[in-house]
């Protein structure tokens, strides 16, 4: 049996940060203004302190859950929202945010994860078929200093993950100027070093276990070869290859 109420709770103090305890020092002068002549159920919650929360949930990409630790740990505030009251109160609040201000250098990880269709008959099927059932897949650019996903690309299971790098790299292109490309040995290829090399942006991608030094006309990736033949965990450190796990929070709930 899951236990749906740690689990919730361990998302949530993923956002325990500090925040500036100045946002309260209007909020029943704000209440008091909002729901004033207000039928129905009062405000909480003024709406300056709930847009501070939708610009903080933008910018660092949080979901809701860890937006609502932002402010858990405060005992100075009268009131704390959960997630829920938050989701529906910044739906409603007029949040942009223009385009120019989250343009920058960006450190994109690529990754893909599968996922299955369905889990109808799944002991049959191994029990009599023996056959494995398909599943899709989803390709992610993920910008490494926001944690925010700025291109993601649907496919089927047998579509190769080097082949839509080229996507990957146009859309998280709009967000900015992507210095370096972090990710596994499934985009590594000729193709993605030298998109890579036409972009100006760092390699970092891991190459695979039988890969040979032999240009072919891609200098870039020879010199990736034989820096992870020779020693691989100099490498590693060289590029922050670390980085490249940050993507698989972009698959958790």
């Amino acid at each position: 049996m899951y236990h749906w109420n740690e689990h919730n709770e361990k998302l949530i103090r993923r956002g325990e940060i500090f925040i500036s305890k100045d946002v309260i020092k209007n909020w029943n002068k704000e209440l008091a203004i909002m729901n004033r002549g207000k039928r129905g159920r009062r405000y909480r919650f003024p709406n300056s302190f709930m847009k501070i929360l939708g610009y903080v949930r933008v910018y660092f990409g949080l979901p809701y859950r860890q937006t609502e630790g932002l402010i858990r740990m405060y005992s100075t505030m009268p009131y704390v929202p959960d997630y829920t009251a938050i989701h529906t109160r910044i739906c409603k609040l007029d949040i942009t945010i223009k385009a120019d201000a989250l343009k920058g250098n960006i450190e994109l990880v690529v990754d893909s994860s599968g996922i299955k269709v369905t889990n109808r008959g799944e002991w049959m099927c191994h029990k009599w078929d023996g056959k494995r059932k398909g599943f899709l897949k989803i390709h992610v650019g993920v910008d490494v200093s926001t944690k925010q996903v700025l291109a993601v690309k649907i496919t089927y299971e047998h579509s190769h993950d080097s082949k839509h790098l080229k996507y990957l790299l146009g859309e998280s292109a709009k967000f900015g100027t992507i210095s370096k490309v972090l990710g596994a040995g499934a985009f590594d290829s000729r193709e993605s070093s030298d998109m890579l090399a036409n972009i100006e942006a760092a390699p970092a991608i891991r190459v695979k276990k039988n890969a040979i030094p032999n240009a072919k006309g891609c200098y870039p990736r020879k010199l990736a070869v034989l820096a992870q033949k020779v020693d691989y965990k100099k490498w590693a450190a060289s590029v922050s290859y670390g980085k490249s796990g940050l993507s698989s929070r972009s698959f958790l709930p």
